[in-house]
């Protein structure tokens, strides 16, 4: 899952960042309005956190320029404002939630799965990605085959969401990688490689085809059975769950 994270404040944004990250999230962080406006527009975002103090704009007219473009995106609002009235105002905005600085981190990650776990059935499963008897359902970080689970980390997850996703094109490492870290982190090396090998271990070698030189494209759907992506899928595995 992809979080925008809006905070001018530097010590705070990358303490939420870091916190955001180690708890599987891929987290992008802006200072501005100007930063939040190009982001929402350049990218798909599951979750913001948006602080209401940024330099150059309102928070309250960045939620209502948000939601105009993305009506169903959840918003946790981060202030310094701690009147009644202004979190009435606030939620009746469409924040679905906020906290007051300074706040607990751990508090942060909880109201975020919270609200996660609340979004209706459909609107969670809106955004599934289907191949076959493969089903990824973003929101809730389950991956199903022939409707049964198949554990993944995070990051395990979102390179096979982009994969499925775009699934007529082949991608390179650096477009995986754009999936897996937020702005700034640091990506080691062969990671792309380690999430393709633990996805082909769990899943079957004929998984994930490697386009020599180019990078990676999911196998397509076998043309005589097309609920059946793999022409030799291996039984599914039940490795235990990792971290991300």
């Amino acid at each position: 899952m992809r979080i925008l994270l809006a905070e001018d404040d530097a010590m705070l944004g990358e303490a939420v960042q870091k916190s955001l990250s180690r708890t599987g999230f891929a987290v992008d962080w802006v200072r501005s309005g100007q930063e939040f406006d190009s982001a929402v527009s350049s990218h798909h975002y599951d979750f913001v956190v948006l602080d209401l103090g940024l330099p150059d704009d309102s928070g309250e007219m960045l939620l209502q320029r948000l939601h105009a473009k993305n009506p169903r995106t959840p918003v946790v609002v981060i202030t310094a404002r701690s009147g009644l009235q202004d979190k009435v105002t606030l939620l009746n905005m469409g924040a679905d939630d906020f906290l007051v600085k300074p706040f607990d981190l751990d508090e942060l990650t909880a109201r975020i799965r919270s609200i996660i776990r609340r979004l209706p059935a459909d609107n969670a499963n809106a955004g599934a990605a289907v191949h076959g008897l493969l089903t990824l359902f973003p929101l809730k970080f389950v991956a199903t085959w022939d409707g049964k689970p198949v554990p993944l980390t995070h990051r395990e997850f979102w390179v096979l969401e982009v994969l499925v996703r775009r699934k007529n094109q082949v991608l390179t490492r650096t477009q995986i990688e754009e999936a897996l870290y937020g702005w700034g982190e640091e990506v080691e090396s062969n990671a792309v490689e380690v999430y393709i090998h633990m996805l082909r271990r769990k899943f079957g070698a004929s998984l994930i085809h490697t386009i020599r030189g180019v990078g990676y494209q999911i196998a397509p759907l076998h043309q005589d059975n097309p609920a059946r992506p793999f022409d030799a899928l291996m039984p599914l595995r039940r490795l235990p769950l990792e971290s991300a």
